[in-house]
This record gives structure tokens, sequence and C-alpha cells, in this order.
């Protein structure tokens, strides 16, 4: 018996969110995902918020009307689910429970919402965090995201965990308007000393766990331009919709 079946029998997988029992590891029961909200249909090409009830014609870019009110500095923009029920709870226990293995399982969703991204070989950037975070935390979970897509997409890409440097600490932007939270996360981010150079004339693509206002992924944004990206694209494992 090879060890991997051992384990299952001994250990049997469990849902990610409700810890019942499932086929595989490393994956959701049938009632979770069906209470989490996958942005499988029509998206804004911006954002990557869901847009249920839309159809684009050939050639045609749907764009949400937030993004059509507010400038955004990026080029393109996807979300693997909504930050609500099932999505929310995921990410809060990714990010401040330890559970590294819902970014593990979260791999397979990244590179079937980002695929059209993915392509030409880009250059996977996560969100930093600022030191003095990180040291609290232990680990970036955009950082963990992002190695986990790399694991499970079969295109080609390259990985800098290091591209970007949070230079100065930033307060929580939960509970902040759209304005304070771009005013509070502006500069805050600077390509690295020792890794611009891997960011010059490279398509890049930007990995967090959430995107609300956009504030963190416009600084982001900002600073890979001023480094020499050719092309800067954002993608998120959950999208927090405007009602949120």
């Amino acid at each position: 018996m090879r060890l991997q079946t051992m384990l299952h029998t001994v250990f049997p997988p469990e849902c990610l969110s409700c810890a019942a029992r499932v086929e595989n590891p490393f994956a959701i029961c049938s009632t979770c995902w069906s209470e989490t909200d996958f942005i499988l249909g029509a998206s804004c090409d911006l954002c990557g918020t869901g847009l249920p009830g839309q159809t684009a014609a050939p050639g045609e870019v749907l764009i949400c009307s937030e993004c059509q009110s507010t400038e955004r500095p990026w080029d393109h923009g996807r979300a693997v689910f909504g930050y609500s029920g099932i999505g929310r709870k995921l990410v809060l226990a990714l990010k401040h429970g330890d559970r590294a293995d819902i970014a593990r399982a979260a791999g397979p969703w990244l590179a079937r919402a980002g695929a059209d991204l993915l392509q030409d070989n880009p250059l996977i950037v996560p969100i930093p965090l600022h030191w003095t975070r990180l040291a609290r935390r232990r680990f970036n979970q955009a950082a963990l995201l992002a190695w986990s897509l790399h694991r499970n997409s079969t295109l080609p890409m390259d990985v800098e965990p290091m591209a970007l440097l949070r230079v100065r600490p930033t307060p929580s932007q939960e509970g902040k308007d759209r304005d304070t939270r771009h005013a509070n996360l502006d500069e805050a981010m600077i390509a690295h000393p020792r890794r611009a150079a891997a960011l010059r004339g490279r398509n890049v693509v930007l990995i967090d766990d959430v995107m609300t206002s956009g504030a963190t992924f416009s600084d982001a944004t900002r600073a890979c331009r001023a480094a020499g990206a050719e092309k800067v694209s954002v993608l998120a494992l959950a999208r927090v919709g405007r009602d949120a």
C-alpha cells in the first residue's frame, strides 16, 4: 500500500471549510463549493468582479460600473471568487489562521481564473508585507498563493517574491473608504533595489488574497511601472463587492 493511501486511510481528507469528508486532500466539499461565489461567467476585465447576466460579444471587453468611474493603472484583472460566504471564510482562515493548506488548494483556482493573464511567460509578483507585519504573521499569504499558482499551472512563468518592497507600515484598510484606502497606500511600495532588474521589460501579474478598492494593487502597479515593467495585470483570490 502506498504511503499516501495509508495516510488517507488513517487520516481521511477533510473539507477545507467545514471538515466534512472529501475524496481528495486540499479540497472543499460539494456543499461548501455550492456556497462559494466562484466567478465562472462574465466578469469585469479590470477588476475581475462577476457580471452575472451579461454576455460579451466576440472581441468585446466588459467593464463594471465601478471601473468605469475609477481609474485603474493596471491592464487587466481577474479574481477567483467573491469575498462572501465560504470564500470570505477561506481568505480569513488563510490570512489569520495559519492555514497554508488553503493557499495550496487555491493554486488550481488561480490558474483557471488567470489563464489568459499567464500567457507569454509572465513574472508573478506577490504583494509584499512590511517586515513588521511579516514578523508577526510569519508568512506572506500572497507569496504562498503565488508559489501555489506556479506549481499548479502548466504554463511557463517566473516567480519573484521579493520584486517589491513595502517601505512603510500601513494601518489596516478595514472600515476605510476608498479615498482613505488609496491615501493609506500611496507610495508604500517600491521595487526592491536588488530585484528591480527582474521587472524591467516583463509582463507582470500581481497576486494578492483580496481586492477591495484596488488601492494596494494600484500602488504595486505604480512601483512595477517605475521599474520598467511592460504590462501589469492583477489576480486576486477574492474580490470584494461594492455592497460588501
